[in-house]
């Protein structure tokens, strides 16, 4: 399927994330990719006072966003704006540490709140537009309130997905003592791990957890800001990122829900780095390395890594 786009005013290491946006988006969100801001989100992100120009110049690759929260805060308020019967505040559309989220979350995936046979319906229709589209849906993403509903609950369409070629993405581990879940989730061999923020816990098991996933050598999308303002973790230093990147695990950088949780790719990348002391050279790497996690073709894969080294020169600055 086509996608278009403008060039127009954009760089190309914004126009490379606007890309890989909307390849990400189409595998989680199905039609309603094409009703996503990308654009805006790029120009809005060129325009915060903190960025330096390298963070900026990555290109980078964005594996975890939510569609419905990845509304800038400029574009939410200019809806809000046209609506101001509805009453919405600012306060109640992103939040700040340790403000309760209030914004309604839906994902265009399988969210636990809908149950098994909502997800038996999500699986029915990814796997037609999975047969009757080229590269629209590829994968399944299993999200929502971790609370709600078991894991054996969504073993069978997440099976039936499996088998039907589709790739899988599962929310994972984002509460503590859930390791009876997680193992249950972990033995369908998921493609990638949503947060994961307590495999390498120090609950009993969990190291059987972590051996496991590093076993499988299973990608980690990984959500600084997110799991702060959530508060499942902390504080960024010990945010379980420095526990994956010290073992050379898979591991990507990812938003969640960039208008809900203020905050931006180039942002992530920055924090992670100056948190970690990660070099310059090591945020490279982890950006490029990111690509072979995507849910997309070897051809896409290899043409996104040529851009990368295309790039490489005039970003580091060699």
């Amino acid at each position: 399927m086509e996608v278009k786009h403008s060039e127009e005013n954009l760089g190309p290491q914004n126009l490379f994330a606007e890309i890989q946006c909307i390849i990400q988006i189409k595998n989680k969100s199905g039609e309603e990719l094409f009703i996503f801001p990308a654009k805006i989100m790029e120009v809005e992100e060129q325009q915060q006072p903190w960025k330096t120009s390298f963070y900026t110049e990555l290109p980078k690759v964005e594996l975890h966003a939510h569609l419905n929260g990845s509304i800038s805060s400029n574009t939410m308020r200019k809806l809000i704006a046209k609506k101001p019967n509805l009453k919405i505040h600012d306060h109640m559309t992103m939040i700040d540490k340790g403000k309760k989220r209030t914004l309604e979350e839906y994902l265009m995936a399988i969210d636990r709140r809908g149950g098994p046979s909502v997800a038996k319906e999500t699986v029915k229709l990814a796997e037609e537009f999975f047969l009757s589209t080229e590269d629209t849906v590829l994968g399944l993403d299993l999200s929502g309130d971790p609370t709600i509903g078991q894991a054996k609950d969504f073993l069978e369409p997440l099976l039936e997905a499996k088998k039907a070629g589709l790739k899988l993405a599962l929310h994972l581990s984002e509460i503590p003592n859930q390791n009876k879940e997680t193992q249950m989730l972990l033995d369908l061999l998921p493609d990638r791990i949503g947060h994961g923020t307590f495999l390498n816990s120090s609950e009993e098991g969990s190291l059987n957890l972590v051996d496991f996933v590093r076993q499988h050598q299973i990608p980690l999308e990984l959500c600084l800001t997110s799991n702060i303002k959530s508060q499942t973790v902390p504080s960024y230093d010990q945010h379980h990122f420095g526990f994956w990147y010290s073992i050379a695990h898979p591991s990507v950088i990812c938003t969640d829900d960039k208008g809900v949780f203020a905050t931006y790719l180039s942002q992530e990348y920055q924090l992670a780095a100056e948190t970690f002391n990660l070099t310059k050279s090591q945020v490279w790497d982890l950006s490029y390395e990111s690509i072979s996690y995507i849910f997309a073709s070897d051809s896409t894969r290899s043409e996104l890594r040529k851009k990368w080294k295309n790039l490489k020169p005039k970003v580091l600055h060699f």
